[in-house]
């Protein structure tokens, strides 16, 4: 069993019956900790599975969070402040995303960076990986926003692959509890003053047979209320010091 004391980095992952591919995603991360010498835990934050996910991460030896209030936000969260380690590193558990190479995120963190973004419109995304009306139009949309509203400058806001330090986070004050999650904790970073890098990924096709959580048009308004309120707020905030 790991010492908690000793734990460098906490792999925070999201479930909702993802039976078919949390198996995987668990392995893959497990590996990049033998492979280099990483200290780390796998927590799967779990949101109500019906299925076999929570017998399967158990097996494998993660630690299962259980998360009752519903949402993506919901269960990252209650995960990543769950989490022991130094460092955290969040992914979806569809098996879109390669958890083997998340040492990549840890050797960014180590360098000083305080929030590391993946980037899948810079990196490679292979075919039926993603929609192309994400590709071309939402998501390159939903980040110019987000940069130009809050000076961020990344190319992927939506890449679910990130990482930050423990004591970065611990800073912000995140209010989401779904999918504007991922748009939140980038705005929040930014807002506290975290540096943030960005390093290009591959982007899988998902693992499992059945339909997203994701409902781009519903999900997309979501965070675009987000992204506009806490603009709102942050500008007449700012205003009120400078009266």
């Amino acid at each position: 069993m790991t010492d908690p004391t000793t734990i460098e980095v906490s792999v925070v992952i999201p479930c909702l019956n993802e039976a078919e591919t949390i198996g995987a995603c668990i392995q893959k991360a497990q590996q990049s900790f033998q492979k280099n010498n990483i200290e780390g835990e796998i927590i799967i934050s779990d949101n109500g599975s019906t299925d076999d996910s929570i017998k399967i991460a158990t097996a494998l030896g993660a630690r299962v969070i259980l998360e009752k209030h519903k949402g993506y936000g919901s269960a990252l969260r209650k995960g990543i402040e769950s989490a022991r380690g130094k460092y955290v590193v969040m992914g979806d558990a569809d098996d879109s995303y390669d958890f083997s190479e998340l040492q990549n995120f840890i050797f960014e963190l180590r360098k000083g960076w305080d929030f590391v973004m993946g980037t899948r419109l810079r990196g490679t995304i292979l075919p039926r990986a993603m929609p192309l009306h994400h590709r071309y139009f939402g998501v390159p949309g939903l980040t110019l926003i987000l940069d130009i509203l809050f000076w961020v400058w990344i190319s992927d806001a939506h890449c679910g692959l990130r990482a930050f330090t423990k004591k970065g986070y611990d800073k912000m004050k995140i209010q989401s509890t779904g999918m504007e999650f991922a748009s939140e904790i980038i705005i929040q970073a930014k807002l506290q003053k975290l540096r943030i890098s960005e390093i290009p990924i591959i982007f899988y096709p998902a693992g499992r047979k059945r339909h997203p959580h994701l409902r781009s048009f519903r999900d997309g308004l979501r965070h675009l209320k987000l992204i506009f309120s806490l603009f709102i707020n942050q500008f007449f905030n700012v205003k009120k010091e400078i009266l």
